[in-house]
This record gives C-alpha cells, sequence and structure tokens, in this order.
C-alpha cells in the first residue's frame, strides 16, 4: 500500500507538479509524433500509435518514480493506461460526434481531455511528493 503521511513537504508538492507539467508538456507536445498524433485517432490501426504514445507518458512517469522512490516506479505503468484510456475515449467521442477544430465543441473536449490528464498528474504528483518528503 502506499503511505501517504499527513503532512507533505510543500517543497516537494511544488516540485513534483511541475516536473509532471514538464512530463505532460515532453511527451504530449514535444515528443508526440505525427505518427502518434494522427495513427491514435484513426478508426482501425490505432492500438501501435495510442500505445506507443501512451507509453511514452508512462515511461517518462516511471523514470520520476524512479529518481524519488523505485519501489512506486510501477505507477508509470497505471499512468500509461490511464492517459491512453483518456485518448481513446476523446478520440471516439470525436469521432462520433463528427468534431472538427472549427466547432467550439472540439475544444470542449479537448479541454476536458487536458484537465483529466492534469488531474491524474495531480495525484501522481501527490503519491511522488509524499515518497520525496519520506526519504
Amino acid at each position: 500500500m502506499i503511505d501517504i503521511p499527513d503532512q507533505i513537504s510543500t517543497a516537494w508538492i511544488a516540485a513534483a507538479l511541475v516536473a509532471f507539467l514538464a512530463k505532460h508538456f515532453l511527451a504530449d507536445f514535444l515528443l508526440q509524433t505525427d505518427w502518434m498524433v494522427v495513427g491514435k485517432e484513426q478508426p482501425d490501426g490505432w492500438f501501435l500509435p495510442l500505445a506507443a504514445h501512451a507509453g511514452l507518458h508512462g515511461a517518462l512517469t516511471t523514470a520520476l518514480f524512479l529518481f524519488v522512490s523505485p519501489p512506486l516506479a510501477w505507477l508509470g505503468l497505471a499512468d500509461a493506461l490511464v492517459h491512453g484510456t483518456i485518448d481513446r475515449l476523446k478520440s471516439i467521442a470525436t469521432r462520433h460526434q463528427k468534431l472538427t477544430p472549427r466547432q467550439s465543441a472540439f475544444w470542449w473536449l479537448l479541454g476536458v481531455d487536458q484537465t483529466l490528464h492534469h488531474l491524474t498528474h495531480v495525484g501522481l504528483a501527490i503519491l511522488l511528493a509524499a515518497a520525496g518528503s519520506a526519504s
């Protein structure tokens, strides 16, 4: 079980949140290839591009936990699964509603997608900060 203390260092919380914001920027924007962007949105053949994209998120999360608390490195897999699920559901909803970037609903859905990713990161940051505070 993961032990979360009653008090977590403010410095650790701030550092963990910044680390996960940077991780998200890297994996969702700088390191995501065209093959991932286009492929994961397709009705067929989406699995490998989505797995690569979500796997990138998971690998970076794993690296963060390996640096601070190696026993929690398995959370990288959890992050990959959650990230992939959120992205897949967004893709299905976008296609089902036939949304394009010219429609406000497209951007609302993208906002929900990004908010869910950041909420995931808040939870992971709390766990990372708790582990860092304990050491």
